[in-house]
């Protein structure tokens, strides 16, 4: 199935969702060589990937998770797909607190630095989490703290078969965009950054196709893949079945503009102390102000707040009355402990 589907791709056609289950089968069981799937990944990215073949990929890419059933709750993801190279600090993880200090149930999806110096496995991991816990104690952790970390490797274990390619080829492929819509729980929600503008849009209707219920799919327009404090942010909104794109400013929200320079991290001791300095009230600046800009996007789309303005505002207050910081140690003890 994936040489038919590798003859597609070189003329220039798009592959049905059928077809792109088909091929992502032979790759995920261990079917097809690495030159076949060297093929496959080059073709589909030269041509540029259809939210239908997007919605292939992460079908199979679910099935071949480690499921962990929250269908009884509502859920939240703060995972993006990375890749904007901008060197920032770990906005999603950071946001990720706030929300589940919120009361909101968080699946946090994520892995090892890929295309950044700290990805939110190695930051979690720095601060003293447990990352590595088996898929029924991250359940457990959901169920009873309202946040869990699902550590990819630990949930996708058919990757394998795709790791060496795509370690050779050294260039973004359709699993730099398949990781977050591949939640092992399944998530009722999610805000999403993307590195790339034109994915908004797609990737709102791909989160359509896959039962999300709502979502903010966000780029900023100075490349960032989280709302940005520098320049506008393109949103594709995915609420009541229906998608809608516009632009927000962080000046909507009360908040100053800042040059990303100001919100950039480092290695994963350097934004550790960020996440702590904010938390801790410490930092009042351009760092704080992006934390509360995208954690105002997650309270919104987590139900906490009827807008994005209002889960800005709701947001401070979470910050500056601690409770961000005690669910973040809470989360850490539990880890350690479970």
């Amino acid at each position: 199935m994936i040489r038919d589907a590798i003859a597609r791709l070189l003329k220039m056609e798009s592959l049905t969702e059928s077809q792109m289950i088909a091929a992502m089968e032979d790759i995920m069981e261990g079917r097809a060589s690495d030159i076949l799937i060297t093929s496959f990944l080059t073709g589909l990215r030269i041509k540029g990937e259809t939210a239908e073949e997007i919605t292939g990929g992460a079908k199979v890419m679910r099935s071949k998770a480690h499921q962990i059933n929250l269908d009884d709750i509502y859920t939240l993801d703060t995972c993006g797909t990375g890749g904007d190279r901008a060197n920032t600090f770990n906005i999603s993880t950071a946001t990720a607190f706030v929300a589940a200090a919120a009361d909101i149930y968080i699946a946090k999806h994520g892995n090892r630095s890929v295309s950044s110096r700290s990805g939110s496995a190695d930051v979690l991991e720095y601060l003293g989490a447990n990352i590595t816990l088996t898929p029924e104690k991250v359940e457990k952790c959901v169920r009873d703290i309202k946040i869990g970390f699902f550590f990819a490797p630990s949930f996708h274990k058919a990757m394998k078969h795709t790791l060496e390619v795509r370690k050779e080829l050294a260039v973004r492929t359709i699993f730099n965009i398949l990781g977050p819509l591949t939640n092992p729980a399944s998530a009722n929600s999610q805000v999403m950054g993307v590195f790339n503008p034109d994915l908004t849009d797609v990737m709102a209707h791909v989160l359509q196709n896959l039962n999300v219920e709502k979502a903010l799919v966000v780029h900023g327009l100075d490349g960032l893949d989280e709302i940005s404090l520098a320049e506008d942010t393109k949103v594709s909104e995915l609420r009541d079945g229906i998608i809608t794109n516009y632009y927000i400013n962080p000046e909507q929200f009360g908040i100053k503009r800042a040059v990303r320079k100001e919100i950039e991290g480092g290695e994963r001791d350097v934004n550790g102390k960020i996440i702590l300095d904010i938390f801790n009230g410490v930092e009042q600046g351009a760092k704080r102000d992006v934390v509360l800009l995208n954690s105002g996007a997650a309270l919104y789309v987590g139900k906490k707040a009827n807008s994005i303005l209002e889960g800005v505002e709701l947001a401070k207050e979470i910050i500056d009355s601690g409770k961000a910081m005690k669910k973040l140690d809470e989360f850490i003890k539990y880890t350690k402990n479970i």
